[in-house]
């Protein structure tokens, strides 16, 4: 099982309340890891990355795909190694751009999947 699957197991353990569709799609490149959907009826993605350093990295087509679709889009890090600090870093897909560049020393939306999780759960309410 890769990083990725891992980091989504977790996820979904959390969020218990969204319904979660795994996107594993070749043909359109830069397409987000989950499609997720919440109890207000309300449809968001998920970008899973899974990084041992403080740098994010991204495809040209996912950071397209962020710029083009920034409502409703996110991007969840989790950092490895005894020194990643809060594991867990949300950041919306509207600030892929500040992201690529500055990695996990950008501040995040939501830190930890508790706090992921209540994000999700509000979503369109």
């Amino acid at each position: 099982m890769g990083p990725e699957q891992k980091l989504y197991k977790k996820l979904k353990a959390k969020t218990p309340k969204i319904i979660w569709n795994r996107i594993e799609n070749l043909s359109i490149p830069g397409m987000p890891d989950l499609l997720g959907y919440n109890t207000f009826g309300t449809f968001f993605t998920v970008e899973l990355k899974v990084t041992k350093g403080r740098k994010i990295r991204f495809s040209p087509h996912q950071i397209s795909f962020h710029v083009t679709h920034p409502n409703n889009t996110f991007i969840l890090a989790e950092a490895l190694g005894p020194c990643a600090g809060n594991r867990f870093h949300l950041y919306r897909g509207s600030c892929i751009m500040d992201l690529v560049p500055a990695g996990l020393e950008l501040e995040a939306c939501c830190l930890g999947l508790d706090a992921c999780n209540l994000l999700f759960e509000k979503l369109g309410a």
